[in-house]
């Protein structure tokens, strides 16, 4: 018999975006599989009037709080809220800033939203994604020498959200495409600074993920021979006879997220592959 699934209020308040906590939030929720959050998201929290509105909410409808306020004084508020509340709450960011004060030294500078100035890395992000947008399912590839990484594979194996994630951190990342009978060009090839890697899947998984792609298809598009299992089996032994030719590690992303995907593209790159 199915275990009936239970739902959870789960309240994250953030005095910047709020990226942090859905992380932790989504993390620790995933973990229990018979429960699902309702997520109440709260970002930009900076003033005591904005606490007391989300304090009305959780009180509407209580559950965990987890908060990333760096303004101690708000933060008690919430704290001391919780309490009478009889909610469970939790500061996300105290304990490791308490690890690091420790390490250091010295106490945080308590800077509402530091992960997010306009520093020269924020900058560094800003251009890695601007070239990904550019250089998407092999667009401009002359000067793709400047890529540190290009992505390859057949249709449907993330190569194009694995790009954007990877642009996020600041990797300048090209995707090209692998089409049966079609050479890989020439400057992807003979390209010296890149890595290279080949992102591959099982056939049974790039069918499901293709059954969804069809549903926003052009007219006239042929439908049968991009589901057709066979003709997959063989594009993917064509990426994989490419991969192996030119030495071009390989990932398979059948079982993987996005984010995982990444992870294994940027420890190749640590290992100077």
């Amino acid at each position: 018999m199915t275990k009936p699934v239970n739902y959870f209020h789960l309240h994250m308040i953030s005095d910047a975006t709020g990226e942090t906590l859905l992380a932790a939030g989504r993390a620790a929720a995933a973990q229990y599989v018979h429960a699902r959050a309702i997520e109440h998201v709260y970002p930009l929290i900076r003033t005591e009037k904005q606490i007391k509105k989300v304090l009305e909410g959780i009180d509407a409808e209580p559950g965990i709080v987890l908060y990333t306020i760096v303004d101690k004084r708000l933060a008690a508020m919430i704290d001391e809220s919780c309490a009478t509340l009889g909610v469970p709450c939790v500061s996300v960011l105290e304990p490791v800033l308490s690890i690091f004060q420790s390490y250091l030294g010295a106490p945080a500078g308590r800077r509402v939203g530091a992960q997010h100035v306009l520093n020269a890395e924020y900058f560094r992000r800003i251009d890695a994604l601007n070239f990904t947008m550019e250089h998407d399912d092999g667009q401009l590839p002359l000067d793709i020498e400047e890529a540190d990484v290009i992505l390859i594979g057949i249709s449907r194996t993330s190569k194009t959200p694995t790009s954007i994630y990877l642009a996020n951190r600041g990797i300048k990342t090209a995707n090209v495409p692998i089409v049966p009978g079609v050479p890989i060009a020439d400057v992807i090839i003979n390209a010296e600074r890149p890595l290279i890697v080949g992102l591959i899947a099982s056939a049974e998984r790039i069918s499901q993920v293709r059954q969804h792609r069809i549903l926003g298809a052009t007219p006239g598009f042929d439908t049968d021979h991009y589901l057709d299992r066979a003709n997959i089996i063989e594009e993917l032994s064509y990426a994989r006879q490419i991969c192996h030719r030119y030495n071009w590690p390989m990932i398979d992303v059948s079982r993987r997220s996005i984010e995982e995907t990444a992870a294994a593209v940027l420890a190749l790159r640590s290992q100077g592959r």
